[in-house]
């Protein structure tokens, strides 16, 4: 398998592991916990179900603008990866971006809102997707600046 074919075969992996665990625990939390409800897990971490119209911190709420901001950000994702598809470890960030990014647009397009469910205190509600989001926006910033150390050796 060429190194091109391997990048994209682990985003993928990754996209699909972040879409499922999203999904499965959104699922579990409708089943199990009514809005508005508040469980304590651990000290400072509760579970709670919160619809979430908005994007980060529920800005833009309830604007259809907001799914199109998100797909043309994805799209922009997925050719910008296409083209740098040999840079090393790029398909993790990629991957983390993409389910996460597609965990919440499930949402909305099935219940017109995300499912948020996660609660720190004095932190708004959030789920596995944005989770992923984050996570993959730091590995990307990584993944980046290491390819730009090493440009900048050479």
């Amino acid at each position: 398998m060429s190194p091109a074919a391997q990048s994209f075969s682990r985003a993928g992996l990754v996209l699909a592991m972040v879409l499922a665990l999203d999904q499965f625990s959104k699922r579990i939390v409708i089943a199990t916990v009514d809005r508005g409800d508040s469980n304590s897990v651990f000290p400072g971490i509760d579970i709670v179900r919160v619809s979430n119209k908005g994007v980060a911190f529920g800005a833009f709420s309830g604007r259809p603008i907001v799914i199109v901001i998100v797909i043309a950000a994805l799209a922009g994702l997925i050719v910008w990866f296409t083209l740098h598809v040999r840079r090393p470890y790029i398909w993790l960030p990629t991957g983390l971006l993409l389910g996460g990014a597609l965990g919440n647009i499930i949402d909305r397009l099935r219940d017109g809102a995300v499912t948020d469910f996660i609660k720190f205190p004095l932190w708004p509600a959030f789920n596995f997707a944005d989770v992923a989001i984050t996570v993959g926006v730091l590995a990307l910033i990584y993944v980046l600046e290491q390819r730009d150390a090493a440009d900048d050796a050479a």
